[in-house]
């Protein structure tokens, strides 16, 4: 693994191996999502803030990916599926600030014909996107299917989803639990964002998920957890969740994170689920989030 030059204008293709620069691309990428979500004042802050730490994890020191050569197939390639798919703004800072599209589109989010939209899709093209997602609960199926195409085309890289913890009261997502299971999809590596919160409020109160852990092990997979907003954690878990690959069962990572991790006025409350920061706010979240790479 090599360590990169943070700069606005390095595009960081190489795998970052220490944790005090990934640490510095998640404090830009957070200042990227309050941006992002300001400028058009609509979008989802709080399930990406609590989601950055994870995503660049995966991009830059996980996966491996190939930012400059992107292709619908990704054969040869680990493979990413978001699935709760409004957390956008971190997935598009994480893709730029990665290589695959330039930084300065971020500005373009949610605004007429840009390829940055509210949720993804892959009708405008946009490198790094495989699937349209904003209908909650259908990411685990595409995972699923990619990962069986991979085995079937003898492909050794792995498949990574993402998924709220709202998300999975939807009920295809235990059908396609089931299917994993059932059909031994076993270089599948899937994460619930388990911050207990959504859009109507905590996730106990709209429908009590009960014993996760249990139910994930009930499903026939095998389960870890990590603290999703401690870099070092994440890297280790996800490591760990690699081994566990191969041996006949898909991997379920419980994420415990905080919603609107980094900016203190917005953490565990729900109301950041879907709202934007007027121009006060902004300036608040942005004091608590040094620039390390550079705004856009």
């Amino acid at each position: 693994m090599t360590t990169v030059t943070l700069s606005s204008t390095t595009k960081i293709n190489s795998t970052v191996k220490y944790t005090d620069e990934l640490k510095k691309i998640c404090s830009q990428v957070r200042r990227d999502i309050v941006r992002m979500v300001h400028a058009p004042q609509s979008g989802h802050p709080g399930g990406s803030l609590g989601c950055t730490e994870f995503l660049v994890a995966l991009y830059f020191n996980i996966m491996k990916h190939n930012p400059e050569n992107f292709t619908m197939d990704g054969i040869g390639e680990d493979l990413f599926f978001l699935s709760n798919g409004h957390i956008a703004p971190v997935w598009y800072s994480v893709l730029a600030r990665s290589g695959y599209f330039e930084v300065k589109e971020l500005a373009t989010l949610r605004k007429l014909n840009s390829r940055l939209q509210g949720h993804p899709t892959t009708h405008e093209g946009l490198p790094g996107i495989r699937i349209a997602s904003g209908s909650l609960g259908q990411g685990l199926s595409a995972a699923c299917g990619t990962a069986l195409a991979k085995k079937l085309n003898k492909d050794p890289q792995l498949v990574f989803s993402l998924h709220g913890d709202g998300e999975i009261q939807e009920g295809q997502i235990w059908e396609a639990a089931m299917f994993a299971s059932a059909r031994k999809i076993d270089n599948l590596i899937s994460t619930i964002d388990w911050n207990g919160q959504q859009i109507d409020g905590t996730v106990d109160k709209v429908m009590n998920l009960g014993d996760l852990k249990a139910k994930w092990i009930a499903f026939g997979w095998d389960v870890l957890e990590m603290n999703g907003n401690k870099i070092e954690e994440v890297i280790s878990v996800i490591e760990e969740a690699k081994k566990h690959t191969g041996k006949g069962k898909p991997v379920m990572i419980l994420m415990k994170t905080e919603m609107g991790h980094g900016v203190d006025f917005m953490v565990n409350n729900h109301k950041w689920h879907g709202v934007a920061p007027n121009d006060e706010q902004l300036q608040k979240a942005l004091a608590q989030l040094p620039e390390t790479l550079g705004d856009y």
